[in-house]
């Protein structure tokens, strides 16, 4: 640590015009990010497809084999906007510690907490492309159907691993790291501008750590059904925000398997 930690300095309240600043901020990037997923554009290498619990215009699917670098970016772009929207609002806790632990009064401190905030949203746009190569594989492979599902064999699967993966000693962890800011704080602290970044990074390398098989339930469900984004954001929310988030992560986790094994094995 190089410098003095939020535990170990006094944490001066922010002032009240800045903290509504901040949460004006997070609350407009998160608004635009699902403005962009509600009007989202095509390339054309994409055609239209009826999905279910989406508004009209919205769905999509790709064909195999007209994959070209606009569809290529649209699908990153897709990812990474979707990744802003969901984890956003879990990590302004964070945020807001981060801001009062440097004491957000002045242009400086705001700037800081932005780099923070970048910080966080680069480490989910590294996630955002490894998402899109799985994507574009998968389509390549003909496994995902025009809906932008996979088929019950490999979706079952997915629910188990995401369910087994909610039981692991990492899962719990990085949900650790991303219930207990302070502790967070403690542990990976930096000064300066480049520390600001350091532990945005850090903090979403973490929230990656955490939630990345939760992710990978939109192949079941949809990649862009915009109702289980929602759901699974929510569900993000409360398992980092809420005090049982440990258990909600365990019997969510047994849930999972055994949808899992009735989707692969049963239906």
């Amino acid at each position: 640590m190089t410098a003095a930690s939020p535990a170990q300095s006094n944490m001066p309240a922010v002032p009240l015009s800045d903290r509504l600043a901040i949460w004006a901020g997070l609350a407009l990037i998160t608004i635009l990010a699902w403005v962009y997923l509600l009007r989202m554009p095509m390339s054309a290498g994409m055609q239209m497809a009826s999905m279910p619990n989406m508004p009209a215009g919205m769905a999509m699917a790709m064909q195999p084999q007209s994959w070209t670098l606009g569809d290529t970016i649209t699908a990153f772009a897709m990812w990474a906007v979707m990744m802003v929207a969901m984890m956003i609002p879990s990590a302004s806790p964070m945020v807001m510690l981060y801001a009062r632990s440097i004491g957000a009064s002045g242009s400086s401190s705001k700037f800081k907490v932005a780099i923070f905030v970048a910080g966080y949203i680069v480490a989910w746009t590294i996630f955002s492309a490894g998402a899109t190569l799985i994507q574009l594989s998968l389509q390549k492979a003909s496994l995902i159907s025009g809906d932008l599902t996979v088929g019950s064999l490999i979706g079952g699967a997915i629910l188990v691993l995401a369910g087994i993966y909610q039981l692991t000693p990492l899962k719990q962890v990085c949900l650790r790291h991303c219930q207990s800011p302070i502790g967070f704080f403690m542990a990976h602290w930096r000064e300066g501008t480049a520390g600001a970044l350091s532990m945005g990074l850090r903090h979403g390398f973490f929230c990656v750590g955490c939630c990345w098989m939760l992710m990978a339930l939109l192949f079941v469900a949809g990649v862009m059904n915009l109702l289980w984004v929602a759901l699974i954001a929510i569900f993000v929310l409360i398992e980092k925000v809420l005090p049982w988030g440990r258990m909600t992560s365990s019997v969510t986790g047994l849930a999972l398997v055994c949808a899992g094994l009735w989707i692969a094995v049963i239906r």
